[in-house]
Formats: C-alpha cells, structure tokens, sequence
C-alpha cells in the first residue's frame, strides 16, 4: 500500500485505503472494523450498486436484521432481478455499521444496477457461473448475471479460481481450508490492522499479473467504474477515503489509468429502468447449493465464528448438543468436552492453528453422533448452514402489493419463516379460513409461499394442511405479480380472468375455477364461469370433458364447506355431466390397451364425482345417479368396449347395490368362459377386483367369484398364459399382504372344501354373513380418540369425505 500513517494510525498523504476481502468472510469482517477504526477514514466506499446510497441509513434501523439483500429488478419486467445479499459476518455490512455508527459518509461505488441488469438481458448469461469466492460480482441474478463474461481468447480463457490458486501455492488441496488457516482463525490481530490487507494485494497483484482478468471481462468496466468514484470522493473528502472491495479488484483500483480511459469502457452501455430495495435473505440462500455464485459452504458456522466472543469450538459443540437434545438424542456434558478434545487432538495432527469446521464434524460425528452420518447430516442442515431469516425495516422500500401482502400476515399472525413447517387449518374458524384464502390468492399469483399437503387428522373438507417455507425469491415473485393490482385480492382477481381468457383446455378452465373458488375470488368467477360454459359447449372430446367433471364437482364440495354461492357452477357440472353419458359409450369402442386404461380412470373419476353431484344442492339434479347408472350399465353389456371398461362398470355396479351378488358370479362365468380370450378375461378381471378397488376383500368374502377366477386361471393354455401373467401379477400385487395371503389359504383347500366351508359358515375366523352393527358402534369411541375428534368432528367427517 501506499501512503504513511501518523501515530493515531490516521493515513496520511493522498493513498486511498483499499481493504480487499472476501465476500461473506468472518475474518475479513473483523479484519475490516480494526482497519476502520486504525484510518478513521471520511468516508467509506463499498462495492455495490451506487442506487442503494439512498438505502444505507435503513441499515441502522432496529428492525433490520442481518442476512438481508438489495433487490434490484426492472421496473418494466420485474422478473429481471438480481440480489446482493449481505450476512451479519460480510465485510460490506460491517462497513456500513461502523459507518453509520460513527457518522461518516458511505457510498457504493460498483456499476450501477441499470447497466448490470440490462448488460445481463443482452448478453443472456447464466446466473453466477464461473464467478470465484473473492469475486466481487456478489448479484445473484433470477434471469441473467451481473457478471461473468464469455473470456477473451488467450491466457484468459479459462477461468480462474483466485482462493484455489493462492491456496495450491500454499500446498492445499481444500481452498476452504487454507482461508481458514489463513484468515478465519487468525483474528484481527494486535499491531497494524492493515498488514493482512497489505499481504492479501501483494498476492492479488502477482495474480492479476499472470492471469489479467483471469477470464472475467466484465470485470474491467466494473473496475472502470469504481476507478471513476474513488477519484470523485477523493476530491471530496480530504480526511482519507477507504474502499471495501473484493480483493480481486484491489490491484485493478489501485492501477494509474486516465479519466479518458476509465470513461471509454463504459461508453455505449445498455441501461435499463430500476427500481431497489432491502429483502430478507437466509444462510441457506448464501450457501454455494443454492446457486449463488459467491457463496460459501457453510453460512451458519461462519455466522458463529464470527459472533461468538471466544472459545468457539466449545460454544460450537454446546450448540450442536442442544441441537440434538431437542431431538431426543442423548448427549450429556462429557460428550461436549470430549468431542471438543477430540477436535482440538485432529487439529494438531493436522497441523492447523485451530480446530475448523472438518474437526468439529468429525469430532461431532465421532462422539455424539456414534459414527452415523444421519443425525449428522441434521446438524449441517440447521447448524453448518441453517435456516436464519433476516428482517428489513417497514419503512424499506416496497411496492405495493409487498405492502398489502405484509400487513395480511401481520394481521393473521402468519410470520414469514426461513424453517419449513407444517400449518393445519380448521375452515370452521374465521381467522383460519382467511389464512387459507390468502394461501391460495398468493399461489394463484405465482407465490408458492405454502403448498398444500395431505391432512394427517381428517380427510374432511373442512380442514386444509399447509407446508410453509418463505424464499429470498419470493420477493421477486411479489414484484413481478405487482402489474396485476395493488392488493392480494385484486391482483389474484385479475390474474384469475386473464388465466381464464389464455387457458388451452377444457380441464385447466375447471381447476382454475376450483382454485378461484378455494381463493374466494367472487369478482373473477363470472368470468371463469361464463369462459368454462363456452368452452364445455364447444369441447366434444369425452376425455377432456370426463377430466374436467371432478375439479368441478370438488369446487362445489368446497364452497358448501366455505359458504359460497355455487348456483351457477351446479349448472354447468350438471349439463357436462349429462355430456359425458351421451358420450362415454361411443368413446369406449375400440380402443387400445393403453386407450382403454386411460379411459377406466375417467370411469373412475366420473363415477366418485357423479356420487358426490347427485347430493350437491347447487346441483339440483337427483337424477344423475340414475342416468349414470344406466350407463354403465350399457358399458357393461357391450361386446365392443374394453374388458378392462366393462368389469370396471360391473364392479361399479355390485359397489352401488344395483346388481345383486348373484347376478354378478354369472357376468364373470360368462367372461371367463372357454370362448373368450385369455387376454380379454384377464383384463375383465383387472377392471373388475383390480384398480386398488378393494377388489381382493370382494373375492375373500364371495368364494363363488374366488372359484370362477381360480377355474378359469387353471384353465388357461399354456402358450396364452405367458400374455396374460403381466396382467394379472399387475391385478393381484396391488392386494394388501394379509389379503394376498388368506387368498392364498382360500385356493390351497380347493372348490369342495370351498363348497364345504361355504356351507358350514364362515369361511375365514372373523368373518360373519352380515355385519355386526353392535359391534361396529362400539369402537366408535376408541377411533374418535385416536383421531382426537369429538362428536361434530365425526359427523363433519362423515359428511364430507371426499370419495
């Protein structure tokens, strides 16, 4: 470095302090406060887009809670975006507090975002690829980069890795490890704080001597840029300058060039329109799996070692052993010092001045872990990496929609979490139904904040599970959804209608009215109703119209549990429904293997949502079963529709007590009679007990159709069983263990002991001719227990089980 300092550690003369580090670095943020507090600069530079000046003082607010980012996006295409996350242990945010807290100036002084995300949208580069740690292109872009150029022709063409080479000059093989060495357990040290900064751009120097820009060509208009700035402030400001950068740069800003030439590389650069703001951010978004391009591999422990005030490595090991005390683990006190003694013993057979973070997992692997890797891999996800969400001010920036979006989940008490966890919520209750319409508004825009997931205490349709895990990204998806209203429910409102207008088929029109209804739109459903009336008069394809059948039904299900009006909807299920029975015979002629599966799940699906249409009142159609019934009555009897289609009605039929036992043992003897093919029997079969239609316990409790089925088994030719066997191993292995099993003692004791048993009683221990309904009743109590249900949860249930 140039320039001498006075005894108060001051520098003096014109040489600008530049303080190299590394992004995200613990020791580089110790590093930098002892440097600042050593110069006592009059103002502070540091690498960033110079749009969030006007953002510093918000990082003094008490509110703001590190790891936070800048968000800067496009005001015309707010999906253009990118991020400049900062950590509690970056060294950029530790200049900006030490800045603030001493009252002096801080600027940012890289490129500007205007350029960055417009040079990103040109070129059409990936997102941080080939972007080194000590690179101080820190944006993460959703779309393009802000950094990392094609390489020039030459010695630059590969790509170079600044921590990895220094490191193999060292003789190590993990450049992680060497920066630990090096920096991360050496601490700031006594003496002058800017010794390590004077070493670290002796190295960067040498580097950028042998390797130019190292293969990042961007680089050299962003160090343009900066040169440009530092003179500004150095003209500015005569109590000194400091400058936070990457160390990569520090050569680059220290290097004489003219104004002229400086200006000549930006001359010409794309821009485009900005806006920015502060965004939460958390350690596993700083991580290197996520994608960011100067990422670290582990955010939580470099969080720890730069916030614990001493002996990290016993504070490290209390942490893990709380860890895995909460999960039921037993870990005692002498775990914790004798996993910190074997973790101080492999540093020193190592070699290394501290215990690093592959001692202390060793150790921790070793002696709390009992050699398993699987609690282990718990402690690198909540504690080597970890689930810490940061927080901005109110007053932050915000369009909008982030606004309405914000004051919803303070009011519903729904806090925005980094931990993924489970939300169960009871429709019955008002504040618990508004969360569940926000839910849905949010995944209606985009917003996938919570998924649903099936419920665990109730099949109900008045109780949802939410899985909710809240994503840095999120941020961008709330700003793009932005351009469709100022509000969840208007901007949901107008993205239902538009999703309306462009919807392709039939079926993506239904679910989209299931999910306006689950959001409670009322303002879009007119027109997603009249645009799905249109579209089932004009759709004459079976399939589409069968697909589309339940999510309507569903929706009508759901606003009688929610208390909307679905007069209008009732209608036009009705009609599709009268549609499908026109249809569904002359569908089902000739049709291939693969046609006729696909067609038996339509079967399927027509038949639950028929069952729950003929109750709905919105449907006001009682006699839909009736219609439905009959055909698949006609299904059944044809010779022309799939076996596998006909006993799939024949089953359909026996389930709703429309064909009697008896009727249904000779329409199987028909079946399996000599005369028809072995392949068409054996997909009558699969139509008929296969499907997971609990058609295993029909053959257990009717031995006469179990006999038919052996019968015809046996009988069938040699060169024919070969075709059918996949059929029928596909059929019968979908059958529970235990039904699989009495089937098998049922056919072990052949027909006359069938016919014997048959007559005798009860083929099976347990097995009654009619159900005990006393019996039935009084296990009643035990399974509301187990289910933690009272007497209106149990009715409720029973009620609105769907299928």
């Amino acid at each position: 470095m140039t320039g001498t300092q006075d005894p108060e550690g001051r520098r003096a003369g014109a040489g600008p302090v530049l303080l190299g580090v590394r992004h995200h670095g613990p020791g580089s943020a110790r590093a930098v406060r002892a440097a600042l507090e050593q110069a006592a600069p009059g103002v502070v530079l540091i690498e960033g887009p110079p749009e969030a000046d006007s953002l510093i003082p918000l990082a003094a607010d008490e509110e703001m809670r590190p790891p936070v980012a800048l968000l800067a996006h496009a005001v015309d295409e707010p999906g253009r975006s990118a991020f400049w996350p900062l950590a509690e242990f970056s060294p950029e945010w530790v200049a900006l507090r030490w800045a603030l807290e001493h009252g002096v100036p801080a600027r940012f002084i890289d490129l500007p975002a205007t350029h960055t995300l417009a040079w990103g949208q040109r070129e059409g580069e990936e997102a941080g690829e080939g972007r080194p740690p000590l690179d101080a292109a820190r944006a993460e872009s959703d779309a393009e980069p802000d950094s990392g150029s094609p390489s020039a022709p030459g010695a630059a063409d590969v790509r170079i890795d600044p921590l990895g080479v220094l490191a193999d000059a060292a003789g190590y093989d993990d450049p992680e490890r060497w920066w630990e060495d090096v920096v991360e357990h050496r601490g700031a040290g006594r003496g002058d704080a800017l010794a390590p900064f004077t070493a670290l751009e002796e190295a960067m120097g040498a580097l950028r001597e042998t390797y130019g820009s190292g293969g990042h060509d961007r680089d050299l208009v962003r160090e343009a840029y900066m040169r440009l700035q530092l003179r500004t402030a150095r003209r500015e400001f005569e109590d000194g300058v400091a400058v936070v950068c990457g160390a990569w740069h520090v050569p680059a800003l220290r290097q004489k060039t003219t104004v002229a030439a400086d200006r000549a590389l930006l001359k010409g650069l794309p821009k485009v329109k900005t806006d920015m703001t502060w965004v939460p951010w958390t350690h596993r978004r700083l991580s290197r799996v996520s994608g960011y391009g100067a990422g670290i591999d582990s955010p939580g422990w470099y969080g720890h070692l730069f916030s614990a005030p001493d002996r990290p490595v016993e504070r490290w090991m209390t942490k893990v052993a709380g860890l895995l005390r909460a999960e039921d683990r037993i870990v005692s006190s002498a775990h914790v010092i004798e996993a910190v003694r074997l973790a101080e013993t492999l540093a020193a057979m190592r070699g290394r001045p501290l215990p690093g973070l592959s001692e202390s997992t060793d150790a921790v692997r070793a002696v709390m872990c009992d050699g398993s890797d699987v609690p282990l891999a718990l402690v690198h996800d909540r504690l080597v990496v970890g689930d810490v969400l940061g927080e901005v001010p109110s007053t932050a920036p915000a369009v909008p929609l982030q606004r309405d979006l914000t004051r919803l989940q303070r009011r519903l008490r729904l806090k925005p979490e980094a931990l993924e966890r489970e939300l169960e919520l009871d429709l019955r209750k008002e504040n618990d139904a508004e969360r569940s319409r926000l839910l849905h508004r949010l995944r209606l825009l985009g917003i996938a904040w919570g998924e649903p997931a099936a419920s665990r205490g109730s099949t109900g349709t008045f109780r949802e599970t939410w899985r909710l895990r809240w994503e840095p990204e999120l941020s961008v998806r709330v700003a793009e959804a932005g351009v469709w209203g100022t509000t969840v429910l208007s901007a949901a409102t107008a993205r239902a209608e538009a999703d309306a207008v462009a919807a392709q088929g039939l079926a993506d029109v239904t679910a989209l009215a299931e999910r306006c209804l689950l959001a409670e739109l009322p303002g879009a459903l007119p027109t997603v109703m009249r645009i799905l009336a249109d579209r089932a008069a004009l759709d004459a394809d079976v399939g589409h119209l069968a697909q589309a059948l339940p999510a309507l039904v569903r929706t009508l299900r759901y606003g009688d549990v929610r208390g909307t009006d679905t007069g209008a909807l009732g209608e036009v299920a009705a009609g599709l429904a009268e549609r499908v029975f026109v249809g569904l015979p002359p569908a089902c002629a000739a049709l291939d293997a693969d046609a006729a599966e696909e067609m038996r799940r339509h079967v399927d699906a027509v038949h639950g949502a028929v069952g729950l249409l003929g109750d709905a009142p919105a449907a006001g159609q009682g006699h839909l079963r009736a219609r439905w019934q009959s055909v698949l009555r006609v299904l059944s009897g044809r010779d022309t529709v799939p076996g596998v289609i006909r006993g799939r009605a024949v089953r359909l039929l026996l389930d709703d007590g429309e064909l009697a036992q008896d009727e249904a043992a000779p329409l199987m003897g028909l079946v399996l009679s000599p005369g028809t093919p072995p392949a068409d029997a054996a997909a009558w079969i699969e139509g008929f007990v296969g499907g997971g239609s609990g058609g295993g316990m029909l053959l257990v409790h009717d031995e006469r159709l179990l006999g038919l089925v052996d019968a015809w088994l046996t009988g069938v030719p040699a060169e024919a069983f070969t075709d059918v066997l996949p059929l029928l191993r596909r059929t019968f292995s979908a059958y529970e263990p235990g039904v699989r099993r009495t089937l098998g003692e049922l056919v072990r004791r052949g027909p006359a002991a069938q016919g014997a048993a048959a007559a005798a009683g009860p083929a099976i221990p347990g097995f009654a001719a009619e159900l005990d309904t006393a019996r039935a009743d009084a296990v009643l109590p035990v399974v509301r227990l187990l289910l933690g249900l009272d007497e209106a949860d149990t009715r409720n249930d029973l009620v609105g089980v769907e299928g």
